[in-house]
C-alpha cells in the first residue's frame, strides 16, 4: 500500500479501505507502510481521526505505530501527546511503547521526561538495554556525566551488555571534562573492554584516541593508530605486550574448572549420554597427547559450495603436512556414503588422523575442550566457535578470564581464501589480544573495517597510547 502525500478525509479514507482486499486489518497495513515511507505527521493524523469517527476508538497497536512515525521524525510534542492518551486509557503499557517514548523523548528537549519514564518501567519490569542507552546518550549530551555513570552501573547490575555506541558517547561528551572521578569512570570503561575480551570499531577508537589527546587533568597523551605483528612487539614504543601462556597452576586450575563446571556441569549430557562421553574418555586418554583437535563438523561448512568431506580433508591435509599429531571430532553421518560424504575420502582422512565420531545429535565442544585440556599446555584445536556458551558456565570472572587467554593463545581460526581455492589457516597467538596498560601506556586492539567489526577474527591493529 502506497500511503497518500497529504492529509484525507474521512469520506476518503473510507473508500480507501473499501477498495481494500482486506478491510479488516487496513488500517495496521497503511500505517505500517506510513513508517516504511516516512509519511507526513498530518497524513497520520488524518488517518487516527478517520478511526476515532468509525469506531468511537483508537486501538493499543496503532497508536503505537502511530507513536512509531513520531519518534522517527523527531516530533516530541506529538511524542507527549500519545503518552499522556495512553496513561488515561492503558494501566500498563508493554516494552515496546516504553521503548519508543524513552528514546523519543532522550532525544528532545524533553530528556528528563525519559528518566521519569525509565523509573515507571522499573516498578513493573527490568528495564531493556535500549532504554538505559538512551537514558545514558541523552545525560551525556547534556555533561550530565555523573547521572551517565549511575545509569551504566545498573545497566551492568542487570547483566545489561553495552554497546559499543554508549560506550563511544562516554569518550565523546568527556572530551576535555576536568575531573578526576571521570576520568577513573572511563578507564574503567576500557577495562570492561579488557575483561569481556570486546573490541571496539575504528570510529569509537578515534573517540578514545581524541578523548586521551585531550585530557583536561595535566596530563599529555598522544596516540597512534598501528599493526602489531606474531612477535606482540609495539612498532610505537617497542614495549612488549601480555605472552598469551598461562603459568602451570593456572593451567591446572582452569582445566580441572572447565572439566568440573562445563564438561560435568548441568547442560553437558543433554546434548551428549554419560555412556558416550565415558567411551569418548577412554578414547582420548588410550591414544594422548594430541598435537591439534579439530572440531571436523564445523571444519566442513567452511566452503559451502564445496562437498563437506572435500573441506574437510583440506584442513587435515593442510595440518598433517606438519608432522603433528590430530585428532578429528565428527559425527556418525560422516560414515554413510552420501553426496557430502564420500566414503574413500574419508578412508584417506582416518590414514593422516585419529576420529571420534559422536552421534548425530551430539555437540562437541565437550568433546573439544576435553581432548585439548587433556594433551597439555602445547595443544591446539581448531574451530570458528567462539565457545561463548561454555564460558559462560565458568562461574568466577578470573576464570572465565583465564579462559578467554587459554583460547586466544590455542585456537587456530581459518577461512577460505578470496578465490575460495584453499583455507587459510590464522594461528593462535602468542601475545594476548586485549586491552592492555602499564599506566603510562595503553594498548587497545580495535577491528578497522565494516567486514572485521562482524568477523570471529582477532584483530592485529592496535591504538598505541603513549603519555608524555
Amino acid at each position: 500500500v502506497q500511503p497518500p502525500e497529504k492529509p484525507l478525509q474521512a469520506e476518503e479514507w473510507s473508500r480507501l479501505r473499501e477498495n481494500f482486499r482486506s478491510p479488516e486489518i487496513f488500517e495496521d497495513v497503511m500505517f505500517n507502510s506510513m513508517v516504511r515511507c516516512n509519511s507526513p505527521i498530518d497524513v497520520a493524523k488524518s488517518l487516527l481521526t478517520y478511526v476515532a469517527k468509525t469506531d468511537g476508538d483508537i486501538r493499543y497497536n496503532l497508536l503505537v505505530k502511530y507513536l512509531a512515525l513520531c519518534v522517527q521524525q523527531g516530533k516530541t510534542a506529538e511524542i507527549c501527546d500519545v503518552y499522556d492518551i495512553m496513561k488515561i486509557r492503558f494501566k500498563i503499557l508493554e516494552s515496546g511503547a516504553y521503548n519508543l517514548l524513552i528514546r523519543g523523548l532522550s532525544n528532545s528537549d524533553q530528556w528528563r521526561m525519559a528518566l521519569t519514564l525509565l523509573e515507571e518501567v522499573r516498578k513493573v519490569m527490568t528495564p531493556s538495554r535500549t532504554n538505559y542507552e538512551s537514558c545514558i546518550k541523552a545525560a551525556s549530551r547534556h555533561q550530565e556525566m555523573n547521572l551517565a555513570c549511575e545509569l551504566y552501573h545498573e545497566m551492568l547490575a542487570k547483566d545489561l551488555v553495552p554497546t559499543l555506541d554508549v560506550l563511544q558517547a562516554f569518550f565523546d561528551f568527556s572530551r576535555g571534562m576536568k575531573d578526576a572521578e571521570l576520568q577513573k569512570e572511563l578507564f574503567g570503561i576500557l577495562l570492561y573492554l579488557r575483561e569481556n575480551q570486546i573490541y571496539p570499531h575504528r570510529t569509537f577508537m578515534r573517540s578514545i584516541k581524541l578523548w586521551f589527546e585531550r585530557l583536561a587533568l595535566g596530563e599529555n597523551w598522544r596516540g597512534h593508530l598501528t599493526t602489531i605483528k606474531d612477535r606482540g612487539q609495539c612498532p610505537v614504543c617497542d614495549h612488549q605486550l601480555e605472552d598469551s601462556d598461562l603459568t602451570e597452576e593456572e593451567y591446572n586450575n582452569l582445566r580441572e574448572r572447565i572439566i568440573t563446571d562445563v564438561i560435568h556441569g548441568s547442560d553437558t549430557f543433554r546434548k551428549t549420554s554419560p555412556q558416550e562421553f565415558e567411551a569418548f574418555q577412554t578414547f582420548v586418554e588410550n591414544r594422548l597427547p594430541f598435537d591439534i583437535v579439530i572440531d571436523g563438523l564445523n571444519v566442513s561448512h567452511i566452503k559451502p559450495r564445496k562437498m563437506q568431506c572435500e573441506n574437510l580433508f583440506h584442513a587435515v591435509d593442510c595440518l598433517a603436512k606438519e608432522n603433528v599429531r590430530l585428532l578429528v571430532l565428527g559425527r556418525k553421518h560422516m560414515l554413510i556414503n552420501s553426496s557430502n560424504w564420500n566414503q574413500e575420502i574419508m578412508k584417506e582422512m582416518q590414514n593422516k588422523a585419529d576420529f571420534f565420531f559422536a552421534e548425530n545429535i551430539s555437540e562437541d565442544d565437550a568433546f573439544l575442550l576435553y581432548a585439548t585440556l587433556r594433551s597439555g599446555k602445547h595443544c591446539k584445536f581448531v574451530t570458528r566457535d567462539f565457545l561463548r556458551d561454555h564460558k559462560a558456565c565458568l562461574s568466577d570472572s578470573v576464570t572465565r578470564h583465564l579462559f578467554r587467554k587459554w583460547q586466544r593463545g590455542h585456537q587456530i581460526v581459518f577461512s577460505p581464501s578470496v578465490e575460495g581455492k584453499h583455507i587459510n589457516f590464522l594461528p593462535a597467538f602468542n601475545y594476548d589480544c586485549v586491552v592492555q596498560t602499564t599506566g603510562d601506556t595503553w594498548h587497545i586492539p580495535y577491528k578497522d573495517t565494516f567486514e572485521e567489526r562482524y568477523s570471529y577474527r582477532v584483530p592485529r591493529k592496535w591504538l598505541c597510547l603513549q603519555q608524555k
